[in-house]
Formats: C-alpha cells, structure tokens, sequence
C-alpha cells in the first residue's frame, strides 16, 4: 500500500509566510494564543485558535468556535493570504533550533493505510481532545495542522530530499521563538517521482507528535465517506497531512507532571513514601534535571528533591519491556498509582503535562501559584524506545514524548474538497 503522496496545497503568499505562521494549536492557551495574535490579522492563530476571536465566556468547544475558524480560513482564501496550488506537489520543511536541525517531507498520508497499522501509533488518545479535532477539521473542511511523522532513516530518501535543499526556497524566516524555518516546493517533476518512489520502499511510519489529529482524520474520512453516495477512496479526505523526519534527526525533550495533591499526605510523609523506592536527596533548581533514565526530580514546598531508583526498584524493572521499562511507567506504576491515586493520566483531572521546552522554571511557577501540589520532571524518552513499542503493538503512557522544534501551523494546509 502507498504510504504518502503529493497534495494540492493551500499555503501563503510568498511574502506572507512569517505573518501567517504560527504555533501548533496545542502547546498554547487561549489568553497566549489573544496574546500573541494581537495586532497581526494574518496569524494562523485566526484559524487554528478561533477562540481568540470569540466573546471569552463562550467554551473554546462551542460550535460558534468552529465556525468562526471556518470563516476565517475562507477569508484568508478570499484575500488572497492562502493560495492553493494548481497541481499536486511535495514539498520540504527545514526547521533549526540552536544547533539542532531537521528537514522533513511534506505530503499527505493514507488514511487506511493508519487504519491497519502501516502508520503505527504508541499512545492512546485523549476522548476530548479527539473530539475537539474532529469538530476542527469538520467545521473547516481542512487538516491546518500536520501530524509529525518519523520513519527509519533512509540513505536514498537523504539524499533525494538534499537534491530539494540545493534549490532555492519559497519560504525562509525567523520566528519569534528563536527558530528558523525554510520551505521548498518540489516543482521538479522526477525528481518528486523519485522521492514517491524512495518511501514506496519505506515499510512504515511513526507517528510522532499527533496522535490526535491523526485519529480525527480517520474518523472525519468515514463521516466524509458516509455522506459520499460516490465515494471512491481518492477524495482528499482519504489522507491527513503530514511532515516526515528520518528518526536520527529526531529531538525528544522531556515530557513533565503537575499534580493537584499528595493523596491527603504531607510533604514529609510522602518523601517517606518514596525512599521505599528512590534515594531521595534535596537539591537546588539548576542541578535538578534529571540526567539519565531512571532518575526523576520532585519540586513541593519550593523545594527540588532528586530521585534516583535504589538497587530495589532497579532489580524489578522488566529492561525485556520497552513499556514498563520506561520512565513514565515507572513513575505510573511506583508512584502515580499507589501513592496518589492517579490511575489514568489520560482523563484524571488531578494531573497535568508541561513540555520539557518551557524548563524547570515552569514548574515551579504552577505548583507556587497554589493551583497545583508538586510537581515531577523527567528525563527524556528516546526514539529507539518509541519505535520499538510502536513495532511491538504497544503504547506508552499518555504524553511521554514532547517534540522540538515544533511545526509551524499555517505555512500548509490541506484541503479536504
């Protein structure tokens, strides 16, 4: 089965790039999301956070939401902001953040083929958040953020995605955030075929980041398709957007908890809890990192502890399972579930999740705003680790990796009509 192919892209005028991109609907709040959107009518903020727009008594999952990102994308069509090319294209993304770089193919993938397992999967889906993308993509009649896509690193897809690098980009900006993006279109029409022809040979793909928008697809293509008395499989809501990286260009930052309580414990009780398990020892903020796997830091009572496994819960780690091998399991199952009651992180609302990218410092701001009891950050999963428990049919714990640099939202779009 084909995996990807070429797309009719809607996508910025060639000045218009860097007003119009943004970040990922995602990794901001609504009041950032106002924030930064402030004064620029040509953020793709209007379109993947409408929100901004709306009164802010009104629920961010209101329908009135989606309808206004609906509105705004067709005033973007209409003004000439978003211009939709006339033939299928591939196209490649670059992104560089500090001495990290990564240059990705985009193109969009097959739903069916995510349907049986071609694309594999390592985490669960939270229900709201599913449905949220799927009332999204529905109301726009667009995928306006791609799913992040890695595959085993591939010598000839390298080097055919270097021959796209040589020529000149559509795109190139700075964003606020200190990265730098540039975007090509493959207009060279062998070479696009010799890239297609590269990833036939590719057995399959990961999702990286995306798992939610990846799942709203496949259901927005069977309500697409139950609405379609002619449906064929070709039609655009077929297949969902994407950026595939090679996985040795992969950056995983860590991926950290907040915690609402201690299970009716004092802090004192609950370090006691954990020295069942840990060598617990007080640090300060900046050697509290965890800097190998099996090491965590707790931050409670504006005090840093290090927690490094003792001999004990290292000899009962299963190494021979990629799953409960990992640090997130191992949080789960040593302290999240016996200690704090937290049984599903994917719908417990005592829990909540802080990329690695905002540091330390971001969880000591939410847990002394008093709205959160401690805090536990994590080293890093490693892609090695994600594919083999995609490959081995299992998932992870709920939001174990966290992505850098992000994709901008905005410089692509795929049309599903």
């Amino acid at each position: 089965m084909k995996l990807i192919k070429p797309f009719r892209g809607l996508r910025p005028a060639s000045d218009m790039a860097a007003e119009v991109a943004s970040h990922p609907y995602d990794v901001i709040n609504r009041e950032e999301a106002q924030a930064i959107a402030k004064g620029n009518p040509y953020s793709f903020l209007h379109i993947n956070k409408p929100e901004i727009d709306i009164d802010s008594a009104i629920d961010i999952h209101d329908q009135s939401v989606y309808d206004k990102g609906s509105e705004n994308l067709n005033r973007f069509i209409e003004e000439g902001i978003l211009l939709q090319d006339t033939e299928e294209k591939l196209y490649v993304y670059k992104q560089v953040m500090g001495e990290h770089e990564q240059i990705g193919l985009v193109a969009v993938a097959s739903v069916e083929a995510y349907e049986q397992n071609l694309i594999k999967k390592h985490e669960f889906t939270r229900p709201e958040k599913e449905d949220d993308r799927v009332a999204h993509m529905d109301a726009l009649g667009a995928q306006v953020g791609p799913v992040f896509l890695t595959y085993k690193s591939d010598d000839d897809v390298d080097k055919l995605i270097a021959q796209v690098v040589e020529s000149t980009p559509e795109y190139e900006f700075d964003a606020d955030d200190g990265t730098h993006h540039v975007f090509w279109v493959v207009e060279d029409v062998t070479l696009s075929a010799n890239i297609e022809s590269a990833f036939e040979r590719v057995d399959c793909l990961y999702v990286a980041d995306g798992h939610h928008r990846s799942a709203a697809a496949s259901r927005v293509k069977n309500l697409h398709k139950k609405r379609n008395t002619e449906h064929s499989g070709e039609e655009p809501y077929n297949f969902f957007l994407v950026v595939l990286f090679p996985h040795n260009q992969m950056q995983i930052l860590d991926y950290n908890r907040v915690v609402k309580d201690l299970q009716g414990a004092e802090p004192e009780q609950f370090l006691e809890k954990l020295r069942a398990n840990f060598d617990v020892s007080k640090v300060d903020l900046d050697s509290a990192k965890p800097g190998s796997a099996k090491e965590f830091a707790l931050y409670m009572d504006k005090q840093w502890y290090q927690l490094k496994a003792n001999t004990k819960l290292v000899s009962g780690i299963q190494d021979d399972d990629p799953v409960k091998s990992l640090d997130v399991s191992i949080l789960q199952d040593i302290v999240f579930t016996p200690l704090l009651g937290i049984i599903d992180q994917r719908v417990d609302t005592r829990v909540d999740f802080v990329g690695g990218i905002r540091g330390l410092k971001e969880l000591e701001k939410r847990v002394d705003s008093g709205d959160w009891k401690a805090a536990f950050a994590l080293y890093p999963t490693s892609i090695e680790s994600l594919m083999a428990i995609a490959d081995a049919g299992e998932v992870m714990p709920p939001k174990s990796t966290w992505f850098e640099p992000k994709l901008k939202s905005g410089l692509i779009v795929h049309m599903l009509d």
